[in-house]
């Protein structure tokens, strides 16, 4: 999933991956800001806008393994994925996310 996800958004002008130099592995930059990492294949931390993630109505996972304490006034917040249907959600959730930087 994640290779897929990879392909969908190096087709946003702007966005590439590449190795993240603080969370390790791999993470997504816009204009050489990064705004995302991957913790695994499945899970892509966003930095997203606490604004946005409550528009949104999104939680922080309660079971997280990377970040069980964030504050939920966070402006990332973890988004899992495992289906093929999920990557056009994640792929807007970039978007908006990249709109914000």
């Amino acid at each position: 999933m994640m290779n897929q996800l990879l392909a969908e958004l190096r087709k946003i002008e702007g966005v590439e991956d590449r190795p993240s130099p603080v969370a390790g592995g791999c993470a997504l930059f816009y204009f050489g800001k990064e705004f995302a990492h991957f913790h695994n294949t499945n899970e892509l931390d966003l930095r997203l806008t606490k604004a946005i993630i409550r528009k949104l109505g999104m939680q922080h996972p309660p079971d997280s393994l990377h970040h069980p304490t964030r504050s939920p006034n966070s402006a990332w917040i973890e988004v899992r994925f495992s289906l093929a249907s999920d990557i056009p959600k994640l792929v807007e959730l970039v978007k908006l996310a990249i709109t914000k930087l």
